[in-house]
């Protein structure tokens, strides 16, 4: 078997960029059962698988989040090999994915890190227990997902080159994480951000960010609020994720500020 490597790009020369493999809910959209006008549109930044991200780091790939349709994700934006993942936090819809792991742990011959909270740990040894169990004897490297767990907390780390710079963010009562990149910060599933946060949030080039619908929630940002915190924090440019079926793409952009608008699946965005 032989597969292409890290994208099929020269890392040397190439700048790191993170790509949005999904900006949708935990439904996705189109959303099972709905036939709303954004669940029909023919438009393809309608169509949102769920949430997550590959980075492209000088050393290789690295995920945020496992969403269900890592494979699917993957092989359209032609990523043939993940280094390492960092969660965010450990709801069905950022951690089920994570058996896609499996080809690129046969690919390295080597074990998968993972960088999370304890709590998310703890998810990930529940709902993946076979991956932390004994091998079979008949079984064969690959099998099943062969892990690291590293525990991490809000102290920045380096991965593949870049360093990674934690934000504590509050999805309802849960605590969760986003990451600071370069000038590039990723906080999706969020509704409150502490006030030790905010500073980590200072000049930003790009702010990606939780806005789930027009509607409060209350575990995610509405529409309204994003725009508040886009405003206060004052990047050069903000992206709208974590997206419902209730936003239709073109004209949510069409009556956004300028420097704002709704992300969509397969974004690219310079570090």
């Amino acid at each position: 078997m032989s597969y292409a490597g890290d994208m099929s790009v020269d890392f040397e020369h190439t700048r790191p960029q993170m790509i949005l493999l999904g900006t949708g809910t935990s439904n996705g959209v189109p959303m099972i059962g709905c036939h709303c006008e954004v669940c029909r549109s023919t438009n393809p930044r309608n169509k949102r698988m769920r949430t997550g991200v590959a980075v492209q780091a000088p050393e290789g790939n690295f995920l945020i989040d496992t969403p269900p349709e890592l494979r699917l994700q993957l092989v359209r934006e032609n990523i043939d090999l993940a280094r390492a993942v960092v969660f965010t936090h450990g709801h069905a819809d950022h951690l089920y994915g994570l058996d896609d792991l499996r080809i690129f742990s046969y690919y390295m011959k080597k074990v998968m890190p993972l960088y999370c909270e304890p709590d998310t740990e703890r998810r990930i040894r529940q709902s993946f227990d076979y991956a932390f169990t004994d091998a079979p004897p008949e079984g064969h490297f690959g099998a099943v997902p062969q892990l690291a767990i590293h525990s991490i907390g809000v102290e920045p780390f380096d991965l593949l080159g870049l360093t990674v710079r934690p934000i504590r963010l509050w999805h309802g009562d849960l605590a969760v994480l986003g990451f600071r990149i370069n000038d590039v910060a990723f906080c999706t599933d969020v509704s409150r951000i502490p006030d030790e946060s905010w500073p980590l949030l200072e000049g930003l080039d790009t702010l990606v960010l939780d806005a789930l619908r027009e509607k409060p929630h209350p575990t995610h940002f509405s529409l309204s609020q994003a725009l508040e915190v886009a405003q206060r924090v004052a990047p050069r440019h903000t992206y709208f994720t974590h997206i419902s079926h209730s936003l239709e793409h073109d004209a949510t952009n069409a009556r956004l500020p300028k420097g704002v608008e709704l992300a969509y699946d397969g974004l690219r965005i310079p570090l």
